[in-house]
């Protein structure tokens, strides 16, 4: 059962960064990105591609975090730019359509060009004996760059005035350009860290299990269910959402079934909109 938690937490942190990358959009932008998985997707076939040009793990790396900025920041100067001349419903309603046309393009490419195209990153080493579990060196490093992660950005949000001025225009874009912060501006930086989550999530995910290029929408509704769950606009709750959805999803897989799981997770996710419909550490 240990083993099982512990497997499950691994996962989470991951999920934690995915609904991360995810919230901070939507709050910022009201914009749902339903082309994320395939954001992550894109980042991991990058870097397995430099990999197999025998560039080294950290550089390739590199590489495909920079591919996934790249492209979360071409989302923003082009194809999201009508959705931000729209209020309210008509934007997020925009947003979903577009952002799921862009899915099925980055996706569909993806199968075209790399059906078989995977990455998995291999960290060789005994295993680390975690509250007397064995846990594999690769899931170990996972978690941790994981959580310096997390720590960076609650960092940043909480100390930085950079950080405080993305937290300004979430909760009052109106205001926040009444005391001279640029909205435009902050909503760059804001995919551009939402598209480097992505490409850390490439890689971490890839460091327990391979990463497929068929993997994009399964991640995308990862992504929502701990939006959803975790509150949106709140970074502690997606990371918090992310580790106790991983936990629910790694024992179940290993009690019940993978699909069942599924049905469990967005199951969460309903009851938590009944019951909590701001989420976990929403406002």
């Amino acid at each position: 059962m240990r083993a099982v938690v512990l497997d499950g937490i691994v996962l989470g942190l991951a999920l934690g960064l995915l609904g991360v990358g995810m919230t901070l959009v939507y709050g910022l932008g009201g914009v749902i990105n339903l082309a994320y998985g395939q954001i992550v997707v894109l980042g991991a076939i990058v870097t397995s591609l430099v990999m197999d040009e025998g560039v080294s793990t950290v550089l390739a790396a590199l590489v495909g975090v920079s591919a996934t900025v790249g492209v979360a920041v071409l989302l923003d100067l082009t194809l999201l730019r009508p959705v931000y001349r729209q209020h309210g419903e008509e934007r997020i309603l925009m947003g979903l359509l577009l952002t799921l046309g862009a899915a099925f393009v980055i996706g569909g490419l993806l199968t075209w060009r790399y059906p078989i195209g995977a990455l998995f990153v291999n960290v060789s080493g005994e295993p680390v004996s975690i509250v007397g579990v064995p846990l594999a060196r690769g899931s170990v490093w996972a978690s941790v760059i994981a959580l310096v992660v997390a720590a960076v950005l609650l960092l940043f949000f909480g100390v930085t005035t950079f950080g405080r001025g993305i937290r300004s225009v979430i909760q009052d874009e109106t205001g926040s350009r009444l005391v001279g912060i640029n909205p435009s501006l902050v909503r760059k930086v804001v995919f551009a860290l939402s598209g480097a989550l992505a490409g850390i999530v490439a890689i971490t995910y890839s460091m327990s299990a391979p990463l497929t290029v068929n993997a994009g929408f399964e991640l995308t509704t990862f992504a929502l269910i701990v939006t959803v769950v975790g509150g949106l606009g709140s970074v502690a709750g997606a990371f918090l959402a992310g580790v106790l959805l991983g936990i629910v999803n790694a024992v179940s897989a290993h009690y019940i079934g993978q699909y069942i799981t599924t049905i469990i997770l967005l199951g969460t996710a309903a009851l938590t909109l009944l019951v909590r419909p701001r989420g976990l550490l929403g406002r």
